[in-house]
């Protein structure tokens, strides 16, 4: 999806391959729509005055969260028993700029639309994958108003045995990548955190008709304040249905070290060296 709204998002074509697990050229990818990804995030009126959208919003702080210039935190990601990533990530608040370094001292570098990653890497589609899809997935709570959002009721607002705020989030024709991806937000009827995503993925040529029979949903848990913003410290991935919820446990994520950091011109450029996509 070119265009943010980053982290199109592209969260921002964010996922994975192994047994049951997400895979970028498949029906289950998780991505995110690519206007995620060169979309301005700056606080802007709530569409059509969305009290959903801005009771989310407010919860996750997300006036907070806009007024930092960048965050970074360390990440262990795993799919089937399989790590698919370890290393840290440094994403701008507005998800226009970041830097993946593995533990291995590989780096990728996104700026909007442009992918750098070092030379020695391979399979540069999943690197360009991977480059927006995590760091969406982390700025997801904080992208729920951006341009080309729209939002409307959602009926099902019972999950696994839980009554939550729902709404269902669709794209504006035009935007990202993939307009025809869709997303279900769950908030926590208390404190109004976002509790689970649940998505479908139209990448790599699926209608929505496909995609729409093996949708995903990202779980946020272990939310811990960093400067006054709730943040999640876990992520799990399920496969999800309408009536069946969350069904099957697919992978997961661990963040740590979690914290607002300075950046500056330099930050995000890359070596001249680096293969670009």
């Amino acid at each position: 999806m070119y265009y943010q709204s980053i982290l199109t998002f592209l969260l921002f074509s964010f996922l994975i391959s192994c047994n049951n697990a997400p895979t970028e050229d498949s029906n289950t990818a998780i991505t995110a729509p690519t206007e995620a990804r060169t979309k301005e995030a700056t606080p802007t009126k709530h569409k059509n005055e969305n009290a959903f959208v801005a009771s989310v919003e407010e919860a996750h702080q997300r006036a907070a969260f806009l007024g930092k210039k960048a965050i970074q935190f360390d990440i262990v990601l795993t799919f089937g028993g399989n790590e698919r990533l370890n290393g840290t990530i440094l994403t701008t608040t507005d998800s226009r700029q970041g830097l993946i370094t593995y533990k291995n001292g590989q780096k990728v570098y996104y700026n909007e639309d442009k992918v750098f990653y070092s030379p020695e890497m391979e399979n540069p589609d999943r690197v360009r994958f991977g480059a927006y899809t995590w760091p969406y997935f982390f700025l997801f709570p904080y992208k729920l108003s951006d341009p080309g959002t729209n939002w409307a009721a959602y009926e099902q607002t019972s999950l696994n045995d839980k009554e939550y705020l729902s709404q269902k989030l669709t794209f504006d024709a035009g935007t990202g990548d993939d307009p025809g991806d869709w997303y279900i937000a769950y908030a926590d009827k208390e404190s109004h955190l976002i509790d689970v995503a649940a998505y479908i993925v139209t990448s790599g040529g699926s209608t929505q008709a496909e995609a729409e029979l093996d949708p995903h949903a990202i779980q946020y848990k272990d939310y811990t304040m960093v400067d006054g913003v709730p943040i999640a410290n876990t992520w799990t991935f399920w496969a999800w249905r309408k009536e069946g919820g969350l069904t099957k446990e697919l992978g997961g994520a661990t963040l740590s070290n979690i914290k607002f950091v300075e950046v500056d011109e330099k930050t995000f450029v890359a070596p001249d060296n680096f293969a670009t996509i």
